[in-house]
């Protein structure tokens, strides 16, 4: 069976790429190992950010029914509380199994070709064949297969580089023993080294995890019963679960030729708030519309030069992102920056204005540049 393009995972980076060019008339092959509604690790985090891609890849907007709604966030450090925010843009907690599967059917819906439930045996640059033995073909292909990416393993060797991967653990509280429709919307400062912990009330359960870059948390369950624990749960109400977090290791060169990677196959995932669902949709839109532009031209192997440089704005973005992580995270500074975010109302505004898409990196950087000490000024010099 011959296609224009193949999509490979159909998640939200996926569904989106599919969508986008199935509705410009190409044959879209839409691949996933997982049938569909399928669940996911994820701590469900929806932002406005995230709503408007939505609305502007699908045509819709995102059942909101299907979600739990806040409009206040508590902010925690070492357990203390650092700030209580109210009236923030809204922020949407939801489980992955509605959102997913959404998004999936709007791919179908839109002409995608369903091969979910068919686990790959190989790939090569042009073609997919399947455990069962049947082979697919198409002129672009696009990853979007996850951190564990299998195409991004067959480009380049290994889905992501150990040193810089993150690492997160996660458990969902079971409303019989914590109801979520009275927990707070809740993120930890330092529950993990060069990251953080998050509490996220959802429709009958809560999640709740820590996540950090992956090297320096070598004992990771460790600070996972530790946050549970400071939270008043028992760290045996549920068994931890744990995946890999491409916090910000984004791929510059995501792809080759007429191979490309998005989502979290191409590490877009911001390397602050951990937030993938926004990026990964957008990432699948730019791939989709790149791999469109290319079969345009009868030259598929300029997709992945087409992406690239729609990439620059997202790319930039994830940059500036991660040298404002040093700041954020990095044990030697971080209280320089909790007193920062303790008495500047500026700061934390600018910081859910960021969540809800209403403002860029750079206007953040500025926010917390000009308002940290000198001497910690002076420490980033060093």
């Amino acid at each position: 069976m011959n296609f224009d393009i193949i999509v490979i995972g159909a998640g939200p980076a996926g569904s989106a790429a599919a969508t986008w060019a199935a509705r410009q008339g190409r044959q879209v092959a839409l691949v996933d190992k997982a049938a569909f509604p399928r669940n996911k690790l994820c701590g469900g985090l929806f932002t406005e950010r995230s709503r408007s891609y939505y609305t502007e890849i699908f045509g819709q907007d995102f059942d909101l029914s299907k979600v739990v709604t806040r409009s206040d966030i508590a902010f925690w450090y070492q357990s203390n509380e650092l700030a209580v925010l109210h009236n923030i843009p809204p922020l949407h907690l939801t489980m992955r199994l509605p959102l997913d599967y959404a998004m999936f059917q709007h791919a179908i819906t839109a002409g995608a070709a369903d091969y979910t439930d068919c686990p790959i045996a190989e790939i090569t640059d042009k073609t997919v064949t399947f455990r069962d033995g049947r082979t697919i073909s198409g002129a672009v292909l696009i990853g979007t297969d996850g951190v564990n990416s299998v195409v991004a393993r067959y480009l380049f060797g290994a889905p992501f580089n150990k040193r810089t991967i993150g690492f997160g653990l996660e458990i969902e509280v079971p409303e019989t023993i914590q109801k979520p429709e009275v927990q707070p919307l809740r993120i930890d400062f330092a529950a993990a080294t060069w990251g953080y912990g998050w509490s996220f009330p959802k429709h009958a359960s809560t999640t709740v995890g820590v996540g950090g870059l992956h090297q320096p948390n070598p004992h990771m369950k460790e600070h996972m019963t530790a946050y549970l624990e400071s939270l008043g749960l028992d760290p045996t109400v549920a068994r931890f679960k744990g995946h890999y977090l491409p916090f910000g290791d984004y791929r510059k060169v995501p792809g080759k030729a007429n191979v490309l990677l998005a989502g979290d196959a191409a590490g877009m995932v911001d390397p602050i708030t951990g937030e993938g669902i926004a990026y990964a949709m957008k990432s699948g839109q730019i791939a989709a519309q790149a791999a469109c532009d290319a079969l345009d031209r009868q030259a598929a192997e300029t997709a992945l030069f087409l992406y690239v440089s729609s990439l620059k704005p997202l790319h930039r973005n994830l940059q500036l992102a991660r040298h404002l992580r040093a700041i954020i995270f990095a044990p030697k500074l971080q209280k320089a920056f909790i007193n920062t975010f303790r008495r500047s109302g500026t700061v934390r505004m600018k910081y859910m204005q960021l969540l809800a898409g209403k403002i860029e990196y750079p206007e953040l950087a500025r926010g917390v540049l000009t308002r940290i000490p000198r001497y910690f000024v002076n420490a980033l010099r060093r």
